[in-house]
Parts: C-alpha cells; structure tokens; sequence
C-alpha cells in the first residue's frame, strides 16, 4: 500500500529487495549536465523524468537527475550484456571516455583552495640567487669557450649556452608575470636586463604574453600558437603553410613573430601604437625597445671588435638555439596531446576552460635549468605563482582537476621524446573549423601527403 501511495503521488518506484541484498545498478541514470533556465531557481520536479536538483557553481550549474528504474535486472545479465557488446566493464557499468571539452564541475575557487598558501609567496631573495646563478653561468660558458677555443668543444657550447638563454628568458619571463617579486620597479629592471640581453623587448612581449594568458585557448583571441580558421588557412600561400608546418622552420618563428605577428594579426613588439598596446602603455614600449636597441649596438661593436667568426660563435649560434627552444616549449604547451584537445570560442569559452587544455612536459635534466617552465598547467591558471612552487602547487591542484589535467610523458635525461610529439602534431595540426563553438585541430591531407613525398 505504501510503494503504491508512494508511486502514485511522488512517481517513485519501490525497488524490490534482491537476494544478494544489493540494489541493482540498471536503470540509474549517470550524472548528466543539463542546461536550465537561467532564471529558475532550486529544484524543481517531474515524475515522469525524475528529480533535478540544481546548485549554482557561478557560471556553471550541476544538475543530478534520479530516476526510478522501469525493470529490475540482476547485475550477472547486465555484465553479461556489457561484456558480449566487447566493452569493458565495471559491476555491469561501461564507462564512457573522458571528453576533454566538457564543462567542467570545479572553479578556479576550488583548485586556489587547493595549493598550499606558501606557493603564493614570491621570494625576491630566493628569485635574484636563480637570475645571477644564470648569468654566472652564461659568462663562465662563454671564458671557457673562448680560452679552449676547440672545434670540438665549440658545438658543446652552443647547445650549452642556447639553453641558458633560454633559463634566462624564463627568468624574464617571471618578471614580466610579476611572480619574480612584489617589487614592479624590481621586475622591471631585471626583466629588462635579461631580456634585452637575448635581444628580447621586455614590455613589449610581456604585454602581448598577457594578453595570450588573459585569452589562453581560445581560437580568435588567443595571441601564442593558437590555430588557424579554415578560410584564413587555406589563403595562406604555398611558402607561408611550408615554413610554418615543415620542421625546422616553425622553430625558428619567433623573432618574425616579435616584428609581425602571427598569420591574420598585424602589429609589431617594438612598436608603440601597434594595436597590440592601448596609449597607456605606449611609453614603457619604448623603453623596451631602446634598451633593445642598445643591445644591438653593443652587438654591433664587439663584433668589430672580435671579428665577426668569433661573435657568431659566441652569440649568434647560442641566440638561434635559444630561438629554437622557445618555439620548441610554446608550441608543445598547447599542441601534441595523444588526443584531440579542444579551442573555444563565444560563450563556450572561458578562463578556466582554456587554462585546462595548457600541457605539462617533462624534460628531464633541463626541468631545473629552465626552471620547472614544463609545469605549465598551474602556471598559466595562476601565472603570480614563481617557479620554483609550481610543482607543489601542481601536486596539490591534481586531485581537484582530475582528468582535465594530462600528466606528461616521463622524459630521460634528454627529452629527445618531445620531437616525436612535435613532428606529428606539425603533421596533423592544421587548421579549425570557421564555425563551432568548441573545435578540434583538422589536417590537410594535401599538405601532409606532399610532405610525405618529400
């Protein structure tokens, strides 16, 4: 009398009581995201589809829908029926993959809430024994170089020092996220030192760096690698989709990218009404841009004064490696995944959401040496953090993001496994579609094939 007075009022359906004492999985609905009217408020209920309970998660809502089962099936025929569909199972359930463009059920609150408070600390101490340990370093490489001044050792110290410029960028890299010190006059001077030294406009990329964290993964708006519409794509001369899809070249795009952007955007780093600034910003530009140019010029004299052989082999191979560092890690930060990863436009987009399709990396021996800059995923969420938390802080946030977050392939001393990974996106990673809210990377087949052939 009860089940009955409880089904006809409620539209709830006793489950019968099975001799294993174990309620019967068939018929519970999974948890569905379903989007309600923004202007309903609680629950609200149907006994003919259920009960929805509602929460609000700011933008997001998570709904949970119960349902009575309409029959009992006992849990060997359901794992039976699983197993003959040749699906893996758990207790009769099949488990559907995860897609990486879902919305997800967490906040950038919750993963905050997570980190350990000491990871927000910036020590400047601590930040300034990591820039001089470079420079150190740097100089030691290139008196050693220059006093043995051995063809043997020559090729050593190009790769060497290549990579401590780029330990250097990172440094500056840091300062212009502001994560080197609470310090802006600090940051600033630091910044510009070691980037004007790599021949890099301090505030002019760290402006456009901004502006590529403020609109990570989305499609239009994002300002580092991000994809091509399909329309642009395919407009792009024959020499322009060879050199930005045949290796080496695509790793040696960034000073090209510094004076002209990426294909479709205009402007250029170094100059101050480029629509890459607003007027407010004008005049630190030019700051970077004449401390850079002051770089150039003593470029200039010690390659009169040295010769310009013994410069190339001092500065300008370790310069092209730097180059060819920075594209390599950029690129592998938001591309190569083992599956599709999505981009974002319009309302599907968000902060959160384009942070979670950033990648870690391994890269062995070099992690230390250009600062943990492969533990990437916290950072671009919360570039304030320095580098040298960002590996508590990822231990501490994993938990929280769960499958959103990728954990990189363990690398040996020497991440030689990252250009596998490289040479197979350049392959398949192409272009998006010109419509859709949430993409995925397409190839052309002509280009590939032609490729091939070669």
């Amino acid at each position: 009398m009860a089940s009955w007075a409880l089904s006809q009022c409620c539209g709830i359906t006793a489950f019968p009581r099975l001799q294993s004492g174990i309620l019967p999985a068939a018929g519970l609905l999974p948890l569905r995201r379903r989007t309600l009217p923004s202007t309903s408020t609680g629950f609200s209920f149907s006994a003919a589809n259920g009960i929805y309970l509602r929460r609000p998660l700011g933008r997001r809502e998570l709904v949970l829908r119960v349902s009575a089962p309409s029959s009992v099936v006992p849990l060997e025929v359901e794992r039976e029926s699983s197993e003959g569909r040749g699906g893996p199972s758990v207790s009769g359930i099949k488990e559907e993959a995860f897609d990486p463009g879902m919305l997800p059920l967490f906040g950038l609150a919750e993963i905050r809430a997570a980190i350990p408070k000491h990871c927000w600390v910036r020590d400047p101490w601590r930040s300034m024994s990591y820039a001089v340990r470079d420079v150190v370093v740097v100089l030691g490489l290139a008196a050693a170089a220059v006093y043995i001044n051995s063809w043997i050792v020559w090729p050593l110290y190009w790769v060497a020092q290549g990579t401590m410029f780029w330990a250097l960028f990172v440094l500056g890299h840091d300062c212009g996220h502001g994560s080197f010190s609470n310090d802006p006059k600090l940051n600033s001077v630091v910044g510009h030192l070691l980037h004007s030294s790599i021949l890099v406009p301090y505030h002019g990329w760290r402006i456009s760096h901004r502006t590529h964290h403020q609109n990570h993964g989305h499609v239009e708006n994002d300002e580092s690698w991000h994809p091509l519409p399909k329309n642009l794509y395919r407009n792009l001369d024959p020499l322009t989709k060879k050199l930005r899809f045949t290796l080496p070249f695509p790793m040696f795009a960034y000073p090209f990218y510094l004076w002209g952007r990426s294909p479709g955007k205009s402007g250029s780093h170094f100059h101050p009404s480029s629509d890459l600034f607003v007027p407010s910003e004008r005049k630190d530009v030019i700051t970077s841009t004449v401390c850079w140019t002051a770089m150039l010029v003593i470029l200039a004299g010690l390659t009169v004064l040295i010769g310009p052989i013994q410069m190339l082999k001092l500065y300008g191979v370790p310069y092209w490696i730097f180059v060819m560092w920075l594209d390599l890690v950029t690129y592998l930060h938001h591309h190569g995944h083992e599956e599709k990863l999505p981009w974002f436009r319009g309302k599907e987009w968000s902060y959160l959401r384009g942070g979670l399709t950033t990648l870690d990396r391994d890269y062995g021996w070099i992690n230390n040496i250009h600062h943990d800059i492969g533990t990437h995923v916290i950072h671009h969420l919360f570039p304030q953090i320095p580098h040298y938390h960002l590996i508590e802080a990822t231990e501490a946030a994993k938990p929280v993001l769960g499958k959103y977050y990728k954990e990189p392939t363990k690398s040996g001393p020497v991440p030689f496994h990252l250009f596998g990974i490289l040479l197979r996106s350049l392959k398949q990673d192409h272009y998006v579609s010109d419509t859709g809210d949430i993409v995925y990377y397409e190839t052309d087949p002509q280009l590939t094939v032609a490729s091939e052939a070669k």
